[in-house]
């Protein structure tokens, strides 16, 4: 798996620092964040969030938190990724 490296935290100082790639191949974005807290899993897994659909964090997902000042580096990731699916 090919990943192009988009951006990191601005204000990284070294250590794990929320990160974001797309996957070349499939087009995919790549996350790397601080894992959200117990309270946040709990108020995402417990909301029904689209009718019908079914609540709780399956076992192979997981909820993370990326900080506002990403914003930028996550449209750029997202513009990296429409061109790379051929949609634009």
């Amino acid at each position: 798996m090919a990943l192009e490296f988009v951006g990191i935290d601005p204000e990284t100082t070294g250590g794990g620092s929320p990160t974001v790639w797309v996957e070349e191949g499939t087009a995919d974005l790549i996350l790397q964040g601080e894992e959200a807290d117990r309270l946040l899993k709990a108020q995402v897994g417990e909301t029904e969030w689209v009718t019908g659909h079914d609540t709780g964090i399956p076992p192979h997902e997981t909820v993370i938190r990326i900080p506002a000042r990403m914003v930028p580096i996550l449209r750029e990731a997202c513009d990296v990724a429409e061109r790379r699916a051929g949609l634009r």
